[in-house]
């Protein structure tokens, strides 16, 4: 995706998505581990990277604060606001301005290499370096990976064309149904910056029949962790380093501390030890969990074995030298062994849990029992009475499944293991607690007349 490391951006626009700007400059900076001064200069440069898409589109939002975006139109438009990000750092500018000469110069006719070299010599501004033969073929080469170009049929010298049948083929009520099934996936399933970089160029397209706004806004569709949707920068590297069996080096700051990031300093006299540390792993597997949002990678390290880590806690990111087929594909199938009865990730020792549910009352849908089908994963589901059923499982440890089982409230009851249910016993009561005196506070006597 991104062609250049921007851990720091990842990590300042993911605080202030999660805080909405309740901290200071100085707590804000402290909590990054760097400068004030390296604080505000990441600011000035993200909100010059916005002001640029800003302008793109309507050259509206200009002098709002970042903060604010994130506080106060949360419910405003159906845009990702972190997007912006990868769309003007994803490429260097000279890259920009190259690739959109070429997509301009095809838009008509099918060229050659060497006819779109000329055209780029012809059409880029002055103050740009001309490309040579290899840049050209190396950009398009690329465009042709990610699908936006094909080769014509025939032998050399290659002439290429845009691929854009989609565009082309589709009608404009075709083009506009296909928008609204994009917008809802990419909101719906797991967050994709590609599946938003699909809608925004469909929407560029519709735009063109349906100038009003209210074509392509029909609902609003919020993913609601924006922060995940950055961690997508680490994503693609780690599939490709698995595809290649690549190991990867990486600085991991753990989600239980409280910094999440540290400053690279150039100048030895600044130079501090970094408060994450330091990891090498084989990369195995990368899980979504879309009940909390979150990306985790699965690893295997020779000291520790396998090892899991939360993607946002991860920067500094690189490639490096690659493992044999052989060992690659039997660490895969020791994990897939040992992660056989993981509710997600959790490795801990393999316990049978039993839990009762409770029907809904008369006359509506039984809308547990869809519930416990759908997501209670490789679980037994056992009759019992007309009002209750068992549901049983094996896992590996309790503290995975819990939140799901504690989601159902007094529709379930766990049975066994006896720990996982004194636990339950045990939170519900302080729950109770904590609603006691509200209750008392606020109940009204009987004979209240007040409006």
């Amino acid at each position: 995706m991104a062609r250049e490391s921007f851990d720091k951006e990842i990590q300042f626009l993911r605080m202030l998505s999660l805080t909405s700007g309740a901290y200071n400059r100085k707590q804000y900076a402290e909590r990054l581990g760097i400068s004030v001064h390296t604080f505000d200069k990441t600011n000035r440069r993200l909100k010059e990277i916005m002001q640029t898409v800003a302008d793109q589109r309507s050259g509206a939002e200009a002098s709002r604060e970042m903060a604010d975006l994130v506080r106060f139109q949360y419910g405003e438009s159906a845009e990702p606001m972190l997007l912006f990000l990868f769309r003007a750092k994803s490429m260097k500018e000279t890259e920009v301005q190259r690739l959109s000469v070429l997509l301009h110069t095809l838009q008509h006719k099918t060229l050659t290499a060497m006819e779109l070299l000329d055209a780029c010599c012809a059409d880029l501004p002055e103050d740009l370096a001309l490309p040579d033969e290899k840049t050209i073929r190396s950009d398009l080469k690329y465009l042709e990976e990610v699908g936006v170009i094909r080769k014509e049929p025939g032998g050399r010298p290659y002439r290429y064309a845009l691929q854009q049948d989609v565009l082309t083929e589709l009608t404009v009520e075709e083009q506009l149904e296909l928008y609204d099934f994009v917008d809802m996936m990419a909101n719906t399933q797991v967050p994709s910056v590609q599946g938003y970089l699909l809608r925004d160029s469909l929407k560029k397209a519709i735009t063109a029949s349906f100038p009003q706004e209210e074509a392509t806004e029909p609902y609003i569709y919020k993913y609601h962790y924006y922060s995940r949707i950055l961690d997508e920068a680490h994503l693609y590297t780690l599939l490709g380093a698995i595809r290649q069996r690549k190991r990867v080096q990486f600085l991991y700051f753990s989600p239980k501390k409280p910094s999440s990031y540290s400053s690279q300093n150039t100048n030895p006299r600044f130079e501090r030890e970094a408060d994450g540390r330091s990891n090498r792993i084989v990369p195995l597997e990368v899980i979504y969990d879309h009940q909390y949002g979150r990306w985790y990678v699965i690893g295997y390290q020779g000291r520790r074995g396998f090892v899991k880590f939360r993607m946002e806690g991860i920067t500094q990111l690189e490639e490096q030298d690659s493992v044999e087929e052989q060992y690659m594909l039997e660490l895969k199938q020791q994990w897939t062994d040992i992660s056989r009865y993981s509710w997600l990730v959790d490795t801990g020792n393999t316990v049978t849990v039993q839990a009762r549910f409770f029907h809904p009352e008369r006359g509506q849908r039984n809308f547990i029992l869809d519930r416990v089908r759908l997501q209670g994963q490789w679980g037994k589901i056992i009759p019992e009475t007309d009002h209750t059923f068992l549901y049983e499982i094996q896992v590996n440890g309790t503290t995975e499944i819990k939140p799901w089982l504690r989601s159902f409230g007094s529709s379930c009851e766990i049975i066994a293991p006896q720990r996982l249910r004194q636990e339950m016993i045990k939170e519900w009561k302080e729950i109770a607690e904590y609603y006691e005196p509200v209750r008392e506070d606020v109940q009204l006597p009987d004979d209240d007349t007040t409006e």
